[in-house]
């Protein structure tokens, strides 16, 4: 196993509906630290430039309304295997293909308002930790 960081975002519906409480403990839960974490409204520029390798994509305009309607949660997290742990504990992008129990399961409504976000891979997470925790980056 090795110790990485990486980033996960409570995303506006779930964190206004007040399970920011249940996402966090539920990384905690499975071994991972809580190294930095902010609450932050993204405006249109801020959520373009975090979701731009996905400029272009059909959805692209439905994932900036939605991302900017709200107030989310930025956590930084680390531990073993971090970013394949939270990806797990998030469950498939669409919540009617998650696992039971899993976060998007539990609190996902959709593909697009799937409740919680988490970097990709270890280019995705150093380049997200980076963009919200510029003095995590390494």
């Amino acid at each position: 196993m090795s110790t990485q960081m990486t980033l996960a975002i409570v995303k506006p519906d779930c964190f206004a509906e007040g399970h920011a409480g249940e996402v966090v403990h539920a990384y905690e839960s499975e071994g991972l630290r809580l190294i930095g974490a902010m609450v932050v409204s993204l405006n249109a520029e801020h959520a373009a430039a975090f979701y731009a390798e996905h400029a272009g994509k059909p959805f692209f305009g439905s994932l900036l309304e939605y991302m900017t309607s709200g107030p989310v949660l930025v956590l930084a997290l680390e531990g073993d295997d971090a970013i394949s742990k939270v990806r797990r504990i998030n469950g498939a992008t669409d919540p009617e293909e998650a696992e039971a129990g899993t976060l998007r399961d539990r609190f996902g409504k959709s593909i697009t308002n799937n409740a919680v976000h988490a970097s990709a891979n270890g280019d995705d997470a150093k380049r997200e930790l980076a963009f919200f925790f510029p003095e995590l980056a390494r």
